[in-house]
């Protein structure tokens, strides 16, 4: 007798992505000592794979997961969970959840206590910080990936909160399958995208797997929380069942038309500078909106702005110094950087 329905779709699932890991890994030029350039082996060892735990239903599916796959296809896998120290006992939490990870049969296992800053907001604030830890850690153990357990629901919920902020087409293609930053595109890769909340916590149950509830997920004092149980459940109620695949859905078209877009932006970027570099208003002022755009967007952040603090608010107000030019003065954007008109230029500094 097979495994139950839940627990086959999220191993299938982990199995694939790890087939990508290692196609990836095959098809990057080794380095001079043979070693391919994505994943530190530590002397011949077998590529490490790391999942990223909470404790909760989603990740501790994922974990499990990993732990039956990884071994069968010459992988090794480990577990880092986060400890955000927001909630009192929280260092004890995440001793369990390593305790738990290590019952799996994961190793190295690993806690990470992290600070927690205030920029951009709670959520903002809490989820750089668990992505600068995940870095340093996959960046010391030489991982090949991190999986992270977004699940179609958690999709869902991204692409309405982009939706609400107006955020334009790049916001609504919600989260990438494969993610990561500079020098790390493929680190991060999320393989419950296509499932649901309900399957994981399911696979969780017929397993006999503890898992834990983060109060924070059903405090109203997060937006999130509030659109997950109030949001979402009265999109349900007034358009019917298939909101959740919709949106999901919705999120891949426009990561299409996204990437088209960008590649196009990048493209075109070259050809609106001067030869010192600087941006000459005029050839933007011809590019289509959405490609120029695009381009300030590209600017703004290489001048420093965090692109997570990024919203398009930011960028059409830059875009007016080009579009509707009138003597205005500089213009602040987050990560104290300052964009202003001068001489038909377009200069985006750190102020």
């Amino acid at each position: 007798m097979g495994p139950h329905p839940a627990v086959a779709a999220i191993r299938l699932a982990v199995r694939r992505v790890l087939h990508d890991v290692l196609t990836d890994l095959t098809d990057l030029p080794p380095t001079r000592s043979g070693r391919t350039a994505r994943a530190d082996t530590r002397g011949g060892a077998l590529p490490l794979v790391l999942v990223a735990c909470s404790g909760g239903a989603d990740s501790m599916a994922l974990a499990s997961a990993l732990a039956f796959e990884a071994p069968k296809l010459g992988i090794r896998a480990g577990g880092i969970t986060v400890d955000h120290g927001l909630q009192a006992g929280s260092d004890l939490r995440a001793a369990e959840v390593v305790s738990r990870m290590t019952a799996l049969g994961l190793d190295p296992v690993e806690s990470v206590a992290v600070r927690v800053g205030r920029e951009g907001g709670p959520e903002a604030a809490a989820r750089d910080a668990r992505y600068g830890a995940l870095d340093e850690a996959a960046d010391r153990l030489g991982a090949a990936a991190v999986l992270l357990g977004h699940t179609r629901d958690d999709q869902a919920e991204t692409v309405l909160l982009g939706l609400a902020r107006g955020s334009g087409i790049r916001s609504l293609s919600g989260m990438a399958e494969v993610s990561g930053g500079p020098g790390r595109s493929h680190r991060y890769r999320r393989p419950f995208l296509q499932i649901d909340r309900q399957t994981a916590r399911k696979a969780c149950m017929v397993q006999s797997l503890p898992v834990w509830d983060d109060p924070h997920n059903i405090d109203p004092a997060y937006t999130r929380s509030r659109l997950r149980h109030e949001g979402l459940p009265a999109l349900e109620k007034a358009l019917g069942k298939g909101v959740v695949e919709a949106l999901a859905r919705t999120a891949q078209l426009s990561r299409d038309d996204a990437d088209a877009l960008d590649a196009w932006a990048a493209e075109a970027e070259t050809g609106v500078r001067d030869e010192d570099g600087r941006l000459e208003c005029a050839k933007l002022y011809a590019l289509p909106p959405a490609v120029r755009r695009r381009v300030l967007r590209r600017a703004v952040v290489a001048a420093g702005s965090p692109s997570g603090s990024l919203f398009a608010r930011h960028i059409e107000e830059v875009d007016r110094l080009i579009t509707g030019w009138r003597g205005q003065g500089a213009i602040n954007l987050p990560g104290r950087v300052e964009a202003q008109r001068q001489g038909g230029r377009l200069v985006i500094r750190q102020g």
